[in-house]
């Protein structure tokens, strides 16, 4: 575990995965400009090609209100502190080429919300509470939210959402499509890290690869995003790792190096179809 004694982000970094939590439980990890710089620099760190996968969460009871209003703020009306502050630590999460996952551990309002939204994939604590916030306090979602939300759960849902500010618990989450898993609090981290090693162990560039396809998929036309597949499979066939992958996943398929069937397996020409790989190479 990394950060000094106090402070507002703790990185703990091992086995391909780095888990991130916020660490200001005394204000539910509500996001003040040290935080929101410690994070930025915390997705620089997660950059690094032997970081496989993120988990971001929270320490104690929440997992991020939002911005902290009661922090010190410039005497302005211009919200410059998210130009200068918010959004690169958006734009620098969003590009992580590898999954992140947000093990949501309580409430997540405002723009900590859109910090959960913005991970790959989200697993709740059953305590785990959504909240948009924005229009409450008389402004506009940011950080993202306008961006993730309607992507997760359609445009008219979003607006509804944002404009009532309706309160989220874990099932009502999982029902829209916002959270995939909930589990007890006690297994919200072990949870996540088994999902994330998993997902850490895939070989190559899959994975990165995929998630650039998803995200091009948004506003490609159909011959553009089956063009981008082509080019897609062509860098993940050629990424370092793929061909020992692929070796391995023959060599099981065909019950190991001398090509015969598994234990209690059928000869391979009498196997499923989903035994067999598809690639055209």
């Amino acid at each position: 575990m990394t950060g000094q004694p106090g402070s507002v982000l703790e990185l703990d970094r091992s086995d391909g995965v780095l888990t991130v939590i916020l660490n200001r439980p005394q204000r539910l990890n509500a996001l003040d400009s040290a935080l929101v710089e410690a994070l930025a620099a915390a997705w620089s760190e997660a950059a690094d090609p032997d970081i496989r996968a993120v988990i971001i969460t929270g320490a104690g009871r929440g997992f991020c209100a939002g911005a902290d209003l009661r922090a010190d703020r410039p005497k302005t009306k211009r919200p410059t502190g998210l130009r200068v502050r918010f959004n690169p630590h958006v734009l620098a999460l969003a590009s992580l080429r590898k999954p992140v996952i947000a093990a949501v551990n309580g409430v997540a309002a405002g723009a900590g919300l859109a910090l959960a939204c913005a991970a790959d994939i989200r697993i709740a604590s059953t305590e785990a509470r959504f909240v948009p916030a924005f229009a409450s306090v008389g402004v506009t979602p940011d950080a993202g939210a306008s961006y993730f939300v309607p992507r997760l759960v359609g445009a008219s849902r979003a607006f509804e959402w944002f404009a009532t500010g309706r309160h989220l618990d874990a099932s009502a989450a999982q029902e829209w499509g916002l959270v995939s898993e909930i589990v007890e609090p006690s297994r919200l981290l072990p949870v996540a890290r088994e999902r994330a090693l998993l997902l850490a162990a895939v070989p190559g560039e899959a994975l990165a690869l995929t998630k650039a396809l998803l995200q091009r998929s948004l506003t490609a036309t159909l011959p553009e995003q089956l063009e981008s597949e082509v080019e897609s499979q062509l860098a993940a066939i050629a990424a370092p790792g793929r061909e020992e992958a692929r070796a391995a996943v023959v060599s099981r398929i065909r019950g190991g190096p001398d090509g015969g069937a598994p234990d209690g397996g059928a000869p391979e020409g009498d196997r499923p179809a989903r035994d067999v790989e598809g690639r055209h190479d």
